[in-house]
């Protein structure tokens, strides 16, 4: 039997006390030990070293937001570290890699660095606004929605779904020195994106639009350029409908894109020789308001966080074909958004 745990973080508008584990049971198939391990306002998004000793989490306290550090102990329980907060809204993106921490703030249009503490601190950030805004009535300004870097740490990569940019930035002396910007198609919303494990491509996915753009990565310069884009849900589908999260299976066969609205996790098989995607289907989330899924380490299963339902589904991984099965579990963790497994 094999057990992962997991955390999630959610908001804390109603019921919801902030950062939870759970444990995926791979034997039985089923999702169990829910626990409430942390309380903090709106951990939205969380993150986890690579070391699996610290976990990084956004939040609200009052009117000051930030980003928080705790240590994972030997039980999986958290052990606040220190936070590094200030006036405004809270980051919606937290990532980690070698020694800093980089998150986005969606209502600041804001992207930080901060370097960590051996002991897992966080240290004073460095910060850089944007600037700008687009067609759609949603991109009045800038809004950044994700800040992570690029699979061989020499850039922090930026979406900003209110300017329709994708930005790279090199960092100097723990300061961000903008660096490239691809412009995305007016009104699309670029918020997440993922890297392929070969390096060479990138995926975005576009809130507004509900597409996933497929761009070449030129490491060597820091820079994108566009070679396809398709639609993430179905075209047919006429209600309101905000793309959520993007995840690449780790032999980079298949790339999974999150649909609130349609409620579904679109399916892409990528063709090897291109990179480029190819629907394979859509599958029902089993909630409302899918805002985050996650593969477990096995990669045997993906986990749907539904938001506004307030529960995590299991649904079982077909490594061949991509397919995601339902299978008869799921749990409750209320208002939940971000779901990340321990390595």
């Amino acid at each position: 039997m094999t057990n992962y745990i997991g955390f999630a973080g959610t908001y804390t508008r109603e019921n919801s006390k902030g950062i939870y584990r759970f444990e995926l049971d791979t034997q039985e198939q089923v999702l169990h030990a829910v626990k409430a391990v942390a309380t903090v306002g709106s951990p939205t998004y969380v993150t986890i070293s690579d070391d699996n000793r610290f976990l990084f989490a956004v939040g609200q306290d009052g009117d000051l937001g930030g980003v928080h550090a705790y240590q994972i102990d030997g039980e999986a329980e958290l052990n606040k570290l220190n936070e590094q907060l200030l006036e405004g809204r809270a980051p919606c993106h937290v990532s980690v890699h070698d020694g800093k921490v980089v998150s986005g703030n969606y209502h600041k249009g804001e992207v930080a660095i901060h370097a960590l503490h051996t002991s897992g601190k966080i240290e004073t950030g460095s910060f850089v606004t944007h600037e700008g805004n687009g067609p759609h009535e949603r991109q009045e300004k800038s809004h950044v929605h994700f800040a992570g870097f690029t699979p061989d740490g020499s850039y922090v990569v930026v979406c900003d779904l209110g300017t329709d940019e994708v930005v790279t930035y090199r960092v100097e002396n723990n300061k961000l020195i903008r660096h490239q910007t691809l412009h995305t198609k007016p009104g699309s919303g670029p918020r997440h994106i993922v890297f392929h494990p070969n390096g060479n491509t990138a995926y975005v996915l576009t809130e507004l639009s509900s597409e996933v753009i497929v761009l070449d990565y030129h490491a060597s310069e820091g820079r994108f350029t566009e070679k396809q884009t398709i639609l993430a849900k179905p075209e047919d589908f006429t209600d309101t409908n905000d793309a959520s999260a993007i995840h690449i299976s780790s032999d980079g066969k298949f790339v999974y894109t999150g649909n609130r609205g349609h409620n579904s996790i679109a399916v892409f098989q990528v063709e090897e020789k291109n990179d480029q995607l190819a629907l394979v289907e859509w599958t029902a989330t089993g909630g409302e308001w899918p805002r985050d899924f996650v593969l477990d380490p096995s990669e045997s299963f993906i986990i749907a966080s539904n938001q506004h339902s307030g529960n995590l589904v299991l649904f079982a991984r077909d490594k061949t074909t991509g397919k995601l099965t339902k299978q008869d579990s799921e749990v409750e963790v209320p208002e939940v958004v971000c779901v990340k497994f321990m390595s």
